[in-house]
């Protein structure tokens, strides 16, 4: 896990971690800055430090192919073949997070959740 918003493209031609511009590149980063801003860890962009040192995402935000390469991805096949705006977000460096720790991620990601739904 991490705790970043990560929007297409989430692969590359060369199938290498680059930055992969989809034509509505401008809208995806509005949509993911639009959650990450209302998370303050998030934003800052090292969420992880502990478990990944070096990884920073700028605003908390990331291009799914400059990340890791993700050849076929759902995220990327939705926007390609039913032009569904679709982004991928990562909520905690925890994959699977204890039930007792449910209320604080309702309380670091709800203004966020309300923020996203505010886009449409």
């Amino acid at each position: 896990g991490s705790l970043v918003v990560n929007y297409p493209f989430d692969d590359d031609e060369q199938g290498i971690a680059i930055y992969s511009k989809s034509p509505d590149d401008a809208v995806f980063q509005q949509l993911a800055l639009s959650y990450s801003k209302e998370n303050t860890q998030m934003y800052q962009g090292s969420p992880c430090k502990d478990m990944y040192p070096t990884e920073y995402f700028p605003h908390g935000i990331t291009n799914g192919a400059q990340w890791y390469n993700v050849p076929g991805g759902m995220q990327d096949w939705n926007y390609l073949h039913t032009n569904c705006f679709e982004v991928t977000i990562e909520l905690g460096c925890v994959k699977y997070p204890k039930a007792e720790e449910l209320p604080k991620y309702w309380e670091q990601n709800r203004r966020s959740l309300l923020q996203f739904m505010k886009q449409v």
